[in-house]
């Protein structure tokens, strides 16, 4: 069942931290019972001062990378933005766009991260707990955590440790190029994860269902006359 969560404008950052604490033993790391027919990729782009924010997800075939249908909305978020605490300002906006989708994917991929979070709680995990699905989470920059040295070829891939626990995945999806940053969200595993991940990589570095959502949300942006350039995710 869903939890709407229409009182995160009301929450401070410190009642927002005790309830990531609460949320993240709701979030549940089992095995996908068979791989998805289809993958969502969500995004969301905003300026870092701004109340307005826009979302979007990108619905694709799995694995031909089609895409299939796209959504968004623009919406307004009074929660401050504060590092380790976006998803309070993302995640009302992404339920109201997947409230939407004629047709939800099998498995939705989320900018952010899942498991790879100081309190186990990113957006991806946030995200599949109050939506009740499988999700992961693919970072373009570290949040939490150490790792070894990456090799330079593609396909390489080192886990990332925080506090002596495995919280995500460092893949290079391209030859000497920046690593992205796979972790597990909610209803599948690390593997699961990292599987799908491989399988969403194009001729780009970033995997092509949430690369299809970011050039989604900013096509959105220009349509609705904001040209500003656009927070860095935290």
């Amino acid at each position: 069942m869903m939890t709407a969560p229409e009182n995160y404008d009301t929450l401070s950052p410190t009642e927002a931290i005790a309830l990531q604490q609460e949320l993240r033993h709701r979030v549940q790391l089992t095995s996908l019972e068979k791989m998805p027919k289809t993958v969502g990729g969500a995004d969301i782009s905003f300026n870092k001062y701004s109340e307005t924010i826009y979302a979007g997800i990108v619905v694709l075939s799995f694995p031909e990378m089609q895409v299939l249908h796209r959504e968004y909305v623009v919406a307004t978020a009074k929660f401050p933005y504060v590092p380790g605490l976006l998803s309070f300002r993302e995640v009302p906006a992404l339920l109201q766009v997947w409230e939407k989708l004629p047709e939800k994917p099998d498995v939705l991929i989320l900018d952010g991260h899942g498991q790879a979070h100081p309190r186990r709680l990113g957006i991806a995990s946030h995200f599949g707990v109050v939506a009740g699905i499988p999700t992961l989470g693919c970072g373009k920059s570290i949040l939490v955590g150490k790792h070894e040295p990456l090799p330079e070829e593609a396909g390489a891939a080192v886990p990332l440790l925080h506090k002596g626990e495995v919280v995500g995945t460092v893949l290079r999806t391209k030859k000497k190029v920046n690593p992205v940053y796979v972790s597990a969200g909610n209803l599948l595993t690390l593997e699961d994860a990292v599987n799908i991940i491989r399988q969403c990589v194009g001729k780009y570095r970033i995997p092509e269902p949430t690369r299809q959502a970011h050039l989604w949300v900013n096509e959105v942006r220009i349509q609705h006359g904001s040209a500003q350039m656009p927070a860095e995710e935290a």
